[in-house]
């Protein structure tokens, strides 16, 4: 299997698009939580999110499937967004 990094070489490019964005309130939750867990920031953890949701979706209307497997229970689920 190979590996695949939704959000590779993000660090290193200049920033060419400034937006401003209002969040929901879970969003807002998930937000802080990411934060806390991978000691990123914002920026950071949007540009990985936009970039994680373009490859997801990419694929998807490509007739892909996105599977995932928990730990190593070996049991398979399929991720939809929808």
């Amino acid at each position: 299997m190979r590996d695949v990094t939704a959000a590779q070489g993000l660090a290193r490019n200049a920033v060419t698009m400034r937006i401003t964005v209002g969040l929901i309130s879970k969003a807002a939750r998930d937000l802080r939580r990411t934060q806390q867990r991978s000691g990123l920031g914002v920026a950071d953890i949007v540009n990985r999110a936009v970039s994680l949701y373009e490859f997801v979706d990419s694929h998807q209307a490509a007739g892909d499937q996105i599977l995932l497997r928990r730990g190593g229970a070996g049991r398979v689920e399929r991720v939809r967004l929808s």
